[in-house]
């Protein structure tokens, strides 16, 4: 493990880049020796220092979990990161593009949990009884390190360089619908750019939830009702630019869109 001043100097150093919407060099450049325990760590100093200034959160986000995303970072596996209550956007928003660094979107579902889950032997069905409700969702990557050469150390000190999260369509029971035949158009400016089929997140998506809550209680923690948990992107990330307009089209579970300004 790195010294715990090293692991909270890094988290400073992310906490002012995210303040400045601002790039700083890859943490596995300065210390090599740095391993995912180390940058969970990091995470979490970020993220106590984020509740702190007095944020909530709201829920936890997964990344990595299709074969889609890995070949296009180059990391083979998941890994996942905090939402808080300041980075959900509702269907429809104008979100302000200078808010973020390297501005990528992934399509996804999200699940709001109705009872707590825990490890270490939470399964699909757990999920799937334990979750409310299923929902499109866009999220938005938003990355304080440097892209070029990162790895998954990187990608997880950076809170998995999640960004934002634009929620809409159509709330539906889990078990009203097959989750793995769950498909997407992604449009941005009128032009589809992205499709795909959220049976890509590991078969199934509620098993990347699964995954999640086997992993944080590996960290002592759990997931708790009412968080929101991204299952991760079932289509390759596609770059965005201010003003771009993005919609979504999930078919029988309806649509979702923002704007860039």
């Amino acid at each position: 493990m790195l010294p715990p001043e090293t692991i909270d100097a890094l988290a400073a150093e992310l906490a002012d880049a995210h303040r400045r919407r601002s790039v700083v060099p890859r943490i596995t450049a300065r210390h090599p020796q740095a391993t995912i325990e180390d940058s969970y760590a990091v995470q979490s100093a970020w993220c106590r220092t984020r509740l702190a200034e007095g944020h909530r959160l709201t829920g936890r986000k997964i990344g990595l979990t299709s074969k889609a995303m890995q070949s296009a970072t180059g990391i083979t596996e998941p890994d996942y990161g905090v939402i808080l209550d300041d980075t959900v956007w509702e269907n429809g928003a104008v979100v302000d593009f200078d808010a973020f660094s390297n501005v990528r979107l992934e399509v996804e579902i999200a699940f709001l949990l109705d009872t707590p889950l825990e490890g270490p032997h939470c399964t699909l069905f757990d999920v799937l009884d334990a979750t409310r409700y299923v929902v499109p969702a866009l999220e938005i990557l938003n990355s304080h390190i440097e892209l070029e050469g990162r790895t998954i150390v990187d990608t997880i000190a950076d809170n998995a360089a999640y960004g934002g999260i634009v929620v809409g369509g159509s709330p539906t029971r889990p078990h009203a619908v097959d989750l793995r035949w769950i498909s997407a158009l992604l449009h941005r400016n009128e032009n589809v750019e992205e499709s795909g089929v959220a049976a890509a997140v590991l078969g199934h998506p509620a098993r990347a939830v699964a995954w999640l809550a086997n992993k944080l209680h590996q960290h002592g923690g759990r997931l708790g009702a009412g968080e929101l948990v991204l299952a991760g992107s079932f289509t390759r990330p596609i770059w965005i630019s201010r003003g771009d307009v993005v919609l979504c089209d999930y078919g029988p579970m309806g649509t979702i869109s923002c704007r860039f300004r």
